[in-house]
């Protein structure tokens, strides 16, 4: 039988013990969570780049509902506990729900320091810790960018050097105050807060050190300004406490559990009563609070290992720290104060902008500071926390790890050197070994990958170039490094990228985008305006124009060019089905036009090869008054439905799969895809239509309808993995309608939907669209909202004289005049 287990919190620390509990014995407890927020567990490393606008709250999810779901954990979302019995084991929320316990978890996190200045309850004032405060920080800047107006961030530290920075990302003038000389004193030497201060002013942010805040000004109740101690008055509409945090005990402490500056735990983390554990920024163990993630993931793994009747025990952390701000690279780690026993290695860069600095003690590193350059951060940190004498690589330590030995090495081999347990992604507690074994068991062979199965690299990136590094090394010859490569020479940013920020920054046009993100070409190429062009028509539908000039010749022209110039036309044909007269129309138009070629196609459709360039308006005029639309077999974008007779006509046909397929098609032409989507319907398992090596694929069965995607049968041959079953037509529009909207938001530019499966993985798809009912209507809706601006015959523009200077040439020369 299962033992009970309650958790209370459901922060990043809980988050990660329960990862590590279900990976050591995912039976053993029955888990109740109580979470006061209103949410699933995120990322809040993570809520500075969703305060500047570069990542949404979906993009620094945990764990979502439908992890919750399949591990058959209870979450309780805003459900704060405000009673525990411990003589009877049972948790008491707010809201009335109850829970019983074997052995309770208390994960309350820490609470902001709000310093008690005049003016401090007024309405504007806020603190950042977690997306409640970052949505009314956005929510504030929308309303200055309308009015104008200043934010002012009391604390230059981590958190409010980050919070300044995103506010001003999202339009707002920005002062920072901070009552130390220097910017964040705990991490940083003089020299290096030099350098960041001069780097946030740099962004137009304001900074003003040694300012002590004398009170917070107000009118009818919301904020004003503020006043420092010397007199001066700075106008704002909100002001951002950023001043510190505190362990949360208060419900520890009401029941009776040990507390002093946070709980009290043992290296077991188990607190004075001997059934209640507790974890992350709420404890104090040995007299050490901590607030940065390393040591919260090093007590959940402790925590998971105790709470299995294992001998774990947690021995305090040493931490090193990073800003989340884009294009600034600090890294810091240990103590790196002056003293009479100790020994620096300083090295400044004044033209690059690069200082490091190492303290040593003994010949073993104690501190650094690294700022412009923190590539090697990790390997420093690593011979820190192992006390490694560095006596024999004293010359040349500053330089890093890849000049050991007094040679560059390679930085496969640099990488190669580290240690199994060295540190590569900070952000999630991620080792060199959990990397290598993951990328070894499971086949990933990109960025993209490895990021969706370890989360390295995948929350402030800094660590992005130490793991593509070690997939190389990894892999070696097998690795392709052009898959990590920006989306061409133009931009260093990959389609992942540019796709989260067209989104999160508003950018709605291709002019606004390469603006934004700082295009190395004045007009893009080739390979980026065809991309760009999609992914603003796919995430605007109803706003971006078209541009047909950013689409390779076929999309421009809507046929087929051949190696002769000539073109191929392609009407479409729904479900593969068709009639006389449309048969009569297409014969009609090759004896008109002369056309020379006439073929069946492999997705039941005729297609007429050889027409001129110019002739095209005038077989489109045709072919549209017998009914015919654009086959669009030139597109990246929805191509066939191809069925078989179904039970119309076939003995062994256990549903209409020729209706569904039509229905199918008629609902879902038009749309543009990240490449081209084919479709097929089976009337039975025999699977006639080949709905098995198709991107989408329906199976009828006497019971209802099996979906498949992902498969290819071009240059790759790979046949589907199931989605799902349904029961029903309905299910069926919806599940797949969904399925390719989830393709059209996610997909990169010419990436075909198994390609985009494996990268994403099939686990994910198969969670959002079988599993989570309203996220799988919301692809629905975004879909049917697109098709009102999509489904637009192109054949038929064209004919009305869209464009018609693309099919008139500029002059008809002789073969005399064209050598003249």
């Amino acid at each position: 039988m299962k033992r009970k287990l309650v958790v209370i919190g459901n922060g990043m620390a809980p988050g990660r013990m329960l990862e590590e509990l279900l990976d050591k014995d995912p039976d053993a407890f029955e888990v109740t969570i109580f979470n006061a927020e209103p949410r699933v567990n995120y990322n809040r490393l993570m809520l500075s780049p969703v305060l500047s606008g570069e990542k949404t709250y979906e993009d620094i999810i945990t764990h979502d509902d439908a992890w919750y779901d399949e591990h058959e954990i209870t979450l309780h979302k805003k459900a704060k506990v405000s009673k525990v019995d411990r003589i009877l084991k049972r948790v008491t929320s707010e809201n009335g729900i109850t829970a019983s316990y074997d052995k309770l978890v208390i994960a309350t996190g820490s609470n902001p320091f709000i310093i008690p200045l005049p003016g401090h309850d007024l309405e504007g004032v806020l603190v950042y810790r977690d997306l409640d405060d970052v949505d009314q920080m956005i929510s504030a800047a929308i309303s200055a960018a309308k009015t104008g107006g200043r934010a002012v961030v009391i604390g230059g530290g981590l958190l409010g050097l980050e919070a300044a920075a995103g506010l001003r990302e999202q339009g707002m003038d920005v002062t920072v105050l901070h009552l130390m000389p220097t910017l964040m004193e705990r991490q940083l030497d003089q020299a290096a807060g030099y350098l960041l201060e001069k780097a946030i002013t740099d962004r137009n942010i304001d900074v003003i050190t040694k300012a002590n805040t004398h009170a917070i000004l107000g009118e009818e109740g919301k904020v004003t300004g503020v006043k420092l101690d010397n007199g001066t008055v700075i106008d704002a509409t909100i002001v951002v406490m950023a001043v510190g945090i505190r362990p949360s005990m208060q419900l520890a402490s009401d029941i009776g559990i040990e507390c002093n500056r946070g709980i009290l735990v043992d290296d077991s983390m188990q607190t004075s009563d001997l059934d209640v554990y507790a974890l992350g920024e709420c404890v104090e163990h040995n007299g050490h609070c901590y607030g940065l993630v390393a040591p919260l993931y090093d007590m959940a793994k402790v925590l998971a290992d105790n709470l299995l009747d294992g001998k774990a025990e947690y021995k305090g952390s040493v931490t090193a720290t990073k800003l989340k701000v884009t294009g600034i690279d600090l890294y810091s780690a240990g103590d790196f104060a002056e003293g009479e026993d100790r020994e620096e290695i300083v090295l400044r860069d004044a033209q690059a902008g690069v200082y490091k600095r190492i303290v040593l003690k003994d010949n073993k590193i104690i501190g650094a500071v690294l700022y412009g350059d923190t590539a090697d951060g990790p390997w420093f940190f690593d011979l820190l926390k192992k006390g490694t004498d560095v006596s024999d690589m004293r010359e040349t330590l500053i330089f890093g790890q890849m000049f050991q030995g007094g040679t560059p090495l390679d930085p496969m081999a640099a990488v190669a050197a580290l240690p199994d347990d060295a540190e590569i992604c900070g952000c999630n507690g991620i080792c060199k070994s959990q990397i290598v074994n993951t990328i070894t068991e499971k086949g990933l062979s990109s960025l993209d990958e490895v990021r969706a199965h370890t989360k390295a690299s995948a929350s402030c990136g800094t660590c992005t170039g130490l793991v593509e590094q070690l997939i190389g090394h990894t892999l070696g010859e097998d690795y392709d490094p052009d898959a990590a490569q920006g989306i061409c020479a133009c931009s260093d940013l990959g389609h992942g990228d540019i796709r989260r920020l067209i989104k999160v920054k508003g950018l709605k046009t291709i002019p606004a985008v390469m603006q934004e993100l700082e295009w190395k070409t004045s007009c893009g190429c080739a390979k980026c305006r065809p991309a760009l062009n999609y992914y603003l028509v796919s995430d605007w539908p109803n706003e971006y124009a078209d541009d047909y000039q950013s689409r390779y010749i076929n999309e421009r022209v809507h046929a087929n060019i051949q190696k002769d110039g000539t073109y191929s036309v392609v009407p479409r044909m729904w479900g593969g089905m068709t009639s006389s007269n449309e048969l009569r129309a297409i014969a009609d138009v090759v004896d008109k036009f002369d056309i020379p070629a006439v073929k069946v196609t492999g997705g039941q459709r005729i297609d007429m090869l050889g027409i001129k360039k110019e002739d095209l308006p005038a077989v489109w005029a045709d072919l549209g008054l017998a009914g015919f639309v654009s086959g669009q077999a030139y597109a990246k974008g929805l191509r066939t439905v191809k069925t078989c007779v179904g039970s119309d006509w076939c003995r062994f046909g256990t549903q209409d799969s020729t209706g569904l397929g039509i229905k199918l098609e008629k609902f879902m032409w038009g749309s543009w895809t990240p490449a081209k989507l084919k479709l097929a319907v089976s009337g039975c398992p025999r699977n006639c239509a080949e709905a098995t090596c198709k991107d989408i694929g329906v199976i009828c069965l006497s019971g209802g309808y099996e979906i498949h995607f992902a498969g290819a049968a071009g240059l790759d041959i790979k046949g589907t993995e199931i989605l799902g079953m349904v029961s029903t037509e309905a299910e069926v529009m919806e599940h797949v309608v969904a399925l390719a909207q989830m393709y059209r938001e996610q997909g990169f530019y010419l990436e075909r939907i198994y390609k985009w499966a494996k990268r994403v993985g099939l686990d994910e798809i198969r969670s959002q669209i079988m599993a989570q009912a309203d996220k799988r209507k919301t692809y629905y809706d975004n879909f049917v909202f697109s098709q009102k601006f999509a489904q637009v015959d192109p054949w038929s523009e064209r004919v009305s004289g869209k464009d018609k200077h693309e099919f008139n040439p500029l002059a008809t020369l002789d073969l005399r005049e064209a050598a003249e």
